[in-house]
């Protein structure tokens, strides 16, 4: 999958990565801020707080494993990344390791209840699994397209639908349980030149020193907690939000923690037919918790209530709404589109609710020497658009493909160089993505009366004007900033995918 933006150089900051990542740290105030934007040279902090690593130890006794690249964290984005490396042409002479601290996720069969935890895949990600053939194995197991999209404000009667005239797929709505599986597949299939160590945690990195001695190594350690240490020019996270290798780095993380909670479900739609559904509904956090605690009938009642209901309507915006609609209507009488109605909800898969905090995260730097950060190691987004492992997919086609330049260049897997020009593109993206996410929650977070008028125009002109409406649709897909049917429930956000018959 190829970046959106071209290599810059690497010695220098963008000028609109500096302009958003201002943006953002006023978005986020108060935080903590970028701090000085010259290049470290993985100074670790002081104090308790810098965590399990340190720097510049002597050169291990013994054999010790050294491997050209390490992938710590076997997630989604871990996995695909140890996946992409593997099958690359000029990568296939490295030695790379994938390293999880849990067991081996591999079941034969598929089970037959869906899973609670679901993503919506863009083109442009099933572009870069299929590039190694994971996106193959995920549809002979279980995937949902998606061509249509209704997104409607709960405070007036504004909504937008995107659809396709050839009906072609806009994304796709996959288990994580299923892409993982065949991510693993694909690892399988390539063992001799990827090691995956499950069950395997690391407790420790030794950085090397900026200079050479005759007793250091010019290397990563990695200490892990089985008492083995191991080595590699290249250190990859990928593990998480409470990224270990970001904090071991001393890479600074500019954290948000939104004022919602998600509450994911499976849910069926109707007694009749066999059609399910994933919900992820964004909430206030007390309002989270009533739900989870709630019995199945109560619960259903709720998100039936919360599709259904006009209670945050106003005779104000629903009058002005209907003026604007009818003097586009005659302006534009071929733009306007048949209404979706919600769906009604029947039961709820049991034990499929579960609740998790949202917020917002970004690491001020992805690279040091060495060191590459990938996925919610580097960035963390409101699910709302359904971006967070797309965003990942994403850093792993970047990354690749500078490390296969470089291999095929005969350079260090570890330098800078490359390693600043993957930054450079990923930042570029992601701080723009972030801060339209960002900005699309806070808009539809707020009922004030000129807020949800100006959104509600603004809706209901965009609906009514196919070409613009195309153009948007041509900017989302390029973004990946597909998402399937969301329902804006002010002052909560709930968004449903489908999994179901589309």
């Amino acid at each position: 999958m190829s970046t959106p933006f071209r290599p810059l150089c690497p010695n220098t900051r963008l000028p609109l990565v500096k302009a958003i990542s201002a943006i953002m740290a006023a978005l986020l105030s108060p935080i903590r801020s970028f701090g000085p934007r010259c290049r470290k040279r993985l100074c670790l902090p002081a104090g308790p707080s810098a965590g399990p690593s340190w720097r510049g130890s002597v050169r291990p006794r013994g054999s010790t494993a050294v491997y050209d690249v390490v992938v710590a964290g076997g997630g989604l984005v871990g996995t695909a990344m140890a996946a992409a490396l593997g099958h690359d042409v000029h990568l296939r002479d490295k030695k790379i390791l994938l390293l999880e601290a849990r067991p081996r996720k591999m079941s034969e069969q598929l089970p037959k209840s869906y899973s609670n935890r679901v993503s919506a895949i863009t083109t442009g990600s099933t572009t870069f699994l299929s590039s190694f053939g994971a996106w193959e194995d995920i549809c002979s197991m279980r995937v949902k397209p998606f061509r249509r999209m209704q997104v409607w404000d709960a405070c007036s009667e504004a909504m937008i639908i995107f659809d396709k005239d050839n009906m072609e797929d806009m994304g796709y709505i996959v288990e994580n349980n299923v892409i993982l599986s065949a991510l693993t597949k694909q690892l399988d299939a390539i063992s001799d030149r990827v090691e995956v160590l499950y069950k395997s945690r690391a407790v420790g990195y030794t950085w090397p020193f900026h200079y050479q001695t005759s007793d250091s190594s010019p290397w990563v350690q990695i200490d892990l907690a089985d008492g083995r240490r191991l080595q590699t020019k290249l250190l990859i996270g990928a593990d998480g939000q409470n990224s270990m290798v970001r904090r071991a780095a001393g890479i600074k993380n500019i954290q948000y923690r939104y004022d919602q909670s998600a509450v994911v479900a499976t849910l069926h739609l109707s007694e009749l037919s066999d059609t399910v559904s994933s919900l992820v509904w964004s909430t206030s956090h007390e309002h989270a918790i009533r739900l989870q605690s709630m019995d199945e009938e109560s619960f259903v009642d709720s998100i039936n209530s919360a599709f259904w209901s006009n209670a945050n309507h106003s005779d104000f915006i629903d009058t002005a709404g209907s003026i604007f609609r009818s003097a586009v209507s005659l302006l534009m009488p071929s733009g306007t589109a048949a209404r979706q109605l919600p769906p009604s909800v029947a039961k709820v898969d049991p034990k499929s609710r579960a609740v998790f905090p949202l917020g917002l995260g970004h690491a001020t730097e992805y690279v040091q020497h060495r060191v590459a950060l990938i996925g919610d190691a580097a960035h963390r987004v409101h699910p709302l658009a359904g971006q967070g492992v797309n965003m990942g997919f994403g850093d792993i086609a970047c990354l690749t493909h500078h490390l296969s330049n470089a291999a095929f260049n005969g350079k260090d897997l570890g330098s800078l160089k490359h390693l600043l020009e993957y930054e450079a593109e990923r930042q570029r993206y992601n701080l723009s993505l972030m801060a339209a996410i960002d900005l699309l929650k806070r808009l539809y977070s707020t009922s004030i009366t000129p807020f949800v008028l100006l959104r509600t125009w603004g809706l209901q002109a965009t609906n009514a004007i196919p070409p613009v409406k195309e153009q948007i649709m041509a900017f989302a897909m390029r973004l990946a900033a597909n998402f399937l049917l969301e329902c804006q429930r002010l002052p909560d956000l709930a968004q449903y995918w489908m999994l179901g018959t589309v």
